[in-house]
Protein backbone atom coordinates (compact mmCIF):
# COMPACT_ATOMS: atom_id res chain seq x y z
CA UNK A 1 0.00 0.00 0.00
CA UNK A 2 1.64 3.36 -0.96
CA UNK A 3 1.21 7.10 0.07
CA UNK A 4 -1.18 8.90 -1.84
CA UNK A 5 1.34 11.96 -1.62
CA UNK A 6 4.83 12.20 -3.31
CA UNK A 7 7.77 12.24 -1.11
CA UNK A 8 9.53 15.82 -0.92
CA UNK A 9 12.12 15.42 1.97
CA UNK A 10 13.86 12.62 3.21
CA UNK A 11 16.01 12.74 6.15
CA UNK A 12 18.62 9.38 6.34
CA UNK A 13 20.47 8.49 9.55
CA UNK A 14 21.36 12.48 10.29
CA UNK A 15 23.54 13.31 13.42
CA UNK A 16 24.96 16.77 14.20
CA UNK A 17 27.34 17.40 17.18
CA UNK A 18 28.59 20.84 17.88
CA UNK A 19 32.22 21.63 19.46
CA UNK A 20 31.42 23.60 22.91
CA UNK A 21 35.23 24.39 24.07
CA UNK A 22 36.60 20.82 24.67
CA UNK A 23 33.17 18.93 25.04
CA UNK A 24 31.36 17.69 22.13
CA UNK A 25 27.73 18.07 22.08
CA UNK A 26 25.08 15.79 20.29
CA UNK A 27 22.06 17.64 19.11
CA UNK A 28 20.57 14.90 17.04
CA UNK A 29 21.39 11.09 16.77
CA UNK A 30 20.59 8.92 14.18
CA UNK A 31 17.23 10.87 12.72
CA UNK A 32 15.42 8.94 9.97
CA UNK A 33 12.54 10.79 8.80
CA UNK A 34 10.23 11.03 5.47
CA UNK A 35 8.19 14.33 4.82
CA UNK A 36 5.54 14.06 2.65
CA UNK A 37 4.53 16.93 -0.15
CA UNK A 38 1.56 18.61 1.11
CA UNK A 39 2.23 17.29 4.77
CA UNK A 40 1.14 19.52 7.80
CA UNK A 41 3.70 18.18 10.51
CA UNK A 42 4.95 19.41 14.02
CA UNK A 43 8.15 18.66 15.48
CA UNK A 44 7.27 18.53 18.94
CA UNK A 45 9.95 18.26 22.39
CA UNK A 46 11.06 19.88 25.47
CA UNK A 47 13.64 22.90 24.97
CA UNK A 48 17.29 21.15 23.80
CA UNK A 49 15.61 18.47 22.46
CA UNK A 50 16.97 19.33 18.88
CA UNK A 51 13.78 20.72 17.08
CA UNK A 52 15.46 23.77 16.11
CA UNK A 53 18.33 21.80 14.80
CA UNK A 54 16.54 19.70 12.69
CA UNK A 55 14.69 22.60 11.33
CA UNK A 56 17.91 24.43 10.12
CA UNK A 57 19.04 21.14 8.63
CA UNK A 58 15.97 20.88 6.85
CA UNK A 59 15.74 24.78 5.89
CA UNK A 60 20.03 24.58 4.65
CA UNK A 61 20.77 26.80 7.04
CA UNK A 62 23.04 24.24 9.28
CA UNK A 63 24.39 20.96 7.52
CA UNK A 64 24.54 17.30 9.01
CA UNK A 65 27.69 16.23 11.02
CA UNK A 66 26.28 12.73 9.76
CA UNK A 67 23.93 11.31 7.43
CA UNK A 68 22.08 13.18 4.65
CA UNK A 69 19.25 14.80 3.35
CA UNK A 70 17.59 14.77 0.46
CA UNK A 71 14.82 16.82 -1.46
CA UNK A 72 13.14 15.37 -4.62
CA UNK A 73 15.56 11.89 -4.14
CA UNK A 74 18.80 14.55 -4.53
CA UNK A 75 21.28 14.51 -1.97
CA UNK A 76 21.63 18.00 -0.64
CA UNK A 77 24.09 17.66 1.75
CA UNK A 78 27.54 17.97 0.06
CA UNK A 79 26.76 21.11 -1.98
CA UNK A 80 28.32 24.70 -1.52
CA UNK A 81 27.24 27.72 0.47
CA UNK A 82 25.94 28.96 -2.66
CA UNK A 83 24.42 26.12 -3.79
CA UNK A 84 22.38 25.62 -0.80
CA UNK A 85 21.46 29.64 -1.02
CA UNK A 86 20.00 29.53 -4.00
CA UNK A 87 18.52 26.23 -3.09
CA UNK A 88 17.00 27.32 -0.52
CA UNK A 89 16.17 30.59 -1.98
CA UNK A 90 13.70 28.58 -4.84
CA UNK A 91 12.75 26.04 -2.34
CA UNK A 92 11.99 26.95 1.41
CA UNK A 93 10.49 29.51 2.44
CA UNK A 94 10.16 30.92 6.93
CA UNK A 95 8.37 31.75 8.95
CA UNK A 96 9.86 32.96 12.13
CA UNK A 97 8.48 33.83 16.10
CA UNK A 98 10.23 37.18 15.86
CA UNK A 99 8.41 37.98 12.59
CA UNK A 100 12.12 39.17 11.00
CA UNK A 101 10.10 42.16 8.89
CA UNK A 102 13.03 44.55 7.46
CA UNK A 103 11.54 48.00 9.63
CA UNK A 104 12.55 50.31 6.94
CA UNK A 105 10.23 48.68 4.24
CA UNK A 106 6.65 49.04 4.24
CA UNK A 107 4.61 45.38 3.87
CA UNK A 108 4.57 45.04 0.31
CA UNK A 109 8.36 45.91 -0.60
CA UNK A 110 9.12 43.48 2.59
CA UNK A 111 7.44 40.73 0.77
CA UNK A 112 9.07 41.51 -2.67
CA UNK A 113 12.30 41.67 -1.32
CA UNK A 114 13.26 38.17 -1.48
CA UNK A 115 12.20 38.21 -5.03
CA UNK A 116 14.99 40.48 -6.21
CA UNK A 117 17.45 37.77 -6.44
CA UNK A 118 14.87 36.18 -9.31
CA UNK A 119 16.22 37.99 -12.11
CA UNK A 120 13.55 35.84 -14.52
CA UNK A 121 10.75 37.98 -13.07
CA UNK A 122 10.24 41.81 -14.36
CA UNK A 123 9.49 44.59 -11.64
CA UNK A 124 5.51 44.25 -13.22
CA UNK A 125 5.58 40.20 -12.11
CA UNK A 126 7.47 41.00 -8.79
CA UNK A 127 4.12 42.97 -8.20
CA UNK A 128 1.71 40.94 -9.19
CA UNK A 129 3.33 37.99 -7.08
CA UNK A 130 3.20 40.53 -4.12
CA UNK A 131 -0.31 41.86 -4.43
CA UNK A 132 -1.72 38.39 -5.00
CA UNK A 133 0.03 37.27 -1.45
CA UNK A 134 -1.08 40.14 0.43
CA UNK A 135 -4.25 39.22 -0.79
CA UNK A 136 -3.68 35.61 0.37
CA UNK A 137 -3.25 37.22 4.03
CA UNK A 138 -6.03 39.85 3.77
CA UNK A 139 -3.26 42.92 4.06
CA UNK A 140 -4.09 44.15 0.78
CA UNK A 141 -5.03 47.52 2.76
CA UNK A 142 -2.28 47.80 4.72
CA UNK A 143 0.38 46.94 2.26
CA UNK A 144 2.12 50.64 2.34
CA UNK A 145 2.76 50.62 5.92
CA UNK A 146 5.98 49.96 7.55
CA UNK A 147 6.65 47.22 10.64
CA UNK A 148 5.69 49.64 13.45
CA UNK A 149 2.47 50.43 12.24
CA UNK A 150 1.37 47.04 12.09
CA UNK A 151 -0.08 45.16 14.73
CA UNK A 152 1.92 41.46 16.18
CA UNK A 153 -0.61 39.35 14.37
CA UNK A 154 -0.24 41.91 10.44
CA UNK A 155 3.34 41.41 11.25
CA UNK A 156 3.32 37.58 10.91
CA UNK A 157 0.71 37.54 8.14
CA UNK A 158 3.25 39.76 6.27
CA UNK A 159 5.79 37.27 7.44
CA UNK A 160 4.34 34.72 5.92
CA UNK A 161 3.14 36.28 2.82
CA UNK A 162 7.26 36.99 2.03
CA UNK A 163 7.62 33.14 2.62
CA UNK A 164 4.53 32.53 -0.02
CA UNK A 165 5.78 34.77 -2.50
CA UNK A 166 8.80 32.47 -3.61
CA UNK A 167 6.85 29.61 -4.70
CA UNK A 168 8.44 27.42 -2.35
CA UNK A 169 7.96 23.96 -1.60
CA UNK A 170 7.89 23.89 2.15
CA UNK A 171 7.67 26.11 4.65
CA UNK A 172 9.33 26.27 7.83
CA UNK A 173 7.68 27.85 10.81
CA UNK A 174 9.43 28.41 13.81
CA UNK A 175 7.53 28.85 17.23
CA UNK A 176 5.46 31.36 14.91
CA UNK A 177 2.76 31.93 17.60
CA UNK A 178 5.19 32.23 20.41
CA UNK A 179 5.01 36.33 20.39
CA UNK A 180 1.27 36.20 19.66
CA UNK A 181 -1.68 36.37 22.12
CA UNK A 182 -3.69 33.82 21.84
CA UNK A 183 -6.43 35.02 19.71
CA UNK A 184 -4.24 36.40 17.30
CA UNK A 185 -1.87 33.28 17.31
CA UNK A 186 -5.11 30.90 17.12
CA UNK A 187 -5.83 33.11 13.57
CA UNK A 188 -2.39 32.54 11.97
CA UNK A 189 -2.31 28.78 12.57
CA UNK A 190 -6.28 28.81 10.68
CA UNK A 191 -4.54 30.85 8.17
CA UNK A 192 -1.75 28.88 7.92
CA UNK A 193 -3.86 25.67 7.30
CA UNK A 194 -6.04 26.77 5.02
CA UNK A 195 -3.36 27.66 2.65
CA UNK A 196 -1.73 24.42 3.17
CA UNK A 197 -5.18 22.70 2.22
CA UNK A 198 -6.18 25.17 -0.39
CA UNK A 199 -2.99 25.21 -2.41
CA UNK A 200 -1.14 22.11 -1.27
CA UNK A 201 1.56 23.78 0.24
CA UNK A 202 4.08 21.83 3.02
CA UNK A 203 4.23 23.31 6.26
CA UNK A 204 6.81 22.07 8.98
CA UNK A 205 6.75 23.66 12.65
CA UNK A 206 8.99 23.76 15.29
CA UNK A 207 6.44 24.00 18.62
CA UNK A 208 5.85 24.10 22.20
CA UNK A 209 1.95 25.27 21.27
CA UNK A 210 -0.57 22.51 21.68
CA UNK A 211 -2.59 24.60 19.31
CA UNK A 212 -0.17 23.48 16.54
CA UNK A 213 -0.42 19.65 17.88
CA UNK A 214 -4.32 19.95 17.20
CA UNK A 215 -4.30 20.93 13.88
CA UNK A 216 -1.41 19.07 12.53
CA UNK A 217 -1.60 15.75 10.34
CA UNK A 218 1.58 14.36 11.25
CA UNK A 219 3.86 14.95 14.51
CA UNK A 220 7.65 13.94 15.33
CA UNK A 221 8.05 13.89 19.19
CA UNK A 222 12.15 14.91 19.67
CA UNK A 223 13.64 13.52 22.79
CA UNK A 224 17.49 14.15 23.93
CA UNK A 225 18.33 14.66 19.69
CA UNK A 226 16.68 11.49 18.44
CA UNK A 227 12.69 10.89 17.82
CA UNK A 228 10.93 8.86 20.27
CA UNK A 229 7.88 9.08 18.85
CA UNK A 230 5.72 9.36 15.24
CA UNK A 231 1.90 10.08 14.89
CA UNK A 232 -0.26 10.32 12.26
CA UNK A 233 -3.75 11.31 12.10
CA UNK A 234 -6.77 10.03 10.85
CA UNK A 235 -9.88 11.97 11.59
CA UNK A 236 -9.87 13.31 15.80
CA UNK A 237 -7.58 9.73 16.27
CA UNK A 238 -3.77 10.02 16.05
CA UNK A 239 -1.99 6.64 15.28
CA UNK A 240 1.77 6.72 17.26
CA UNK A 241 4.72 4.63 16.13
CA UNK A 242 7.60 4.64 18.78
CA UNK A 243 10.86 4.63 16.47
CA UNK A 244 13.69 3.76 18.93
CA UNK A 245 11.42 0.38 19.78
CA UNK A 246 9.90 0.14 15.87
CA UNK A 247 10.23 -3.51 15.32
CA UNK A 248 7.86 -3.93 12.06
CA UNK A 249 4.82 -4.90 14.67
CA UNK A 250 1.41 -2.48 14.33
CA UNK A 251 1.98 1.00 15.87
CA UNK A 252 -0.86 1.36 18.48
CA UNK A 253 -4.10 2.66 17.53
CA UNK A 254 -7.58 3.68 19.15
CA UNK A 255 -10.09 0.86 18.99
CA UNK A 256 -13.01 0.71 16.65
CA UNK A 257 -11.08 1.47 13.70
CA UNK A 258 -11.43 -0.14 10.14
CA UNK A 259 -8.48 -2.70 8.69
CA UNK A 260 -8.68 -0.71 5.76
CA UNK A 261 -7.90 2.79 7.81
CA UNK A 262 -5.65 1.22 9.80
CA UNK A 263 -3.55 -0.47 7.08
CA UNK A 264 -3.72 2.72 5.69
CA UNK A 265 -2.17 4.57 8.90
CA UNK A 266 0.22 1.93 8.87
CA UNK A 267 1.27 3.13 5.13
CA UNK A 268 1.55 6.62 6.21
CA UNK A 269 4.02 6.05 9.46
CA UNK A 270 6.57 3.15 7.62
CA UNK A 271 6.70 5.79 4.76
CA UNK A 272 7.27 8.62 7.55
CA UNK A 273 10.32 5.76 9.10
CA UNK A 274 11.19 4.98 5.58
CA UNK A 275 10.44 1.68 5.92
CA UNK A 276 8.97 -0.44 3.48
CA UNK A 277 5.38 0.20 3.05
CA UNK A 278 3.80 -3.76 3.51
CA UNK A 279 3.42 -5.16 6.41
CA UNK A 280 5.65 -8.61 6.56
Amino acid sequence: MQSDMPLLLRIESVGKTYQLGVQKVAALRHVNLNIEEGAFIAIAGPSGSGKSTLLNIIGLIDTPSTGRLLIDDCEVSGRSPDELAALRARTIGFVFQTFNLLPVLTAEENVEYPLLQFRELSRRERRERVAYYLDMVRLSHHARHRPNQLSGGQRQRVAIARALATHPRVVLADEPTANLDHRTGSRILRLMRQINRNHGTTFIFSTHDPRVLEIADRRVDLEDGMIARLGVRSGDEWTYAVDRAWSGEAPSTAAGRSRMDHESTFSKLSSMLGMPSEKK
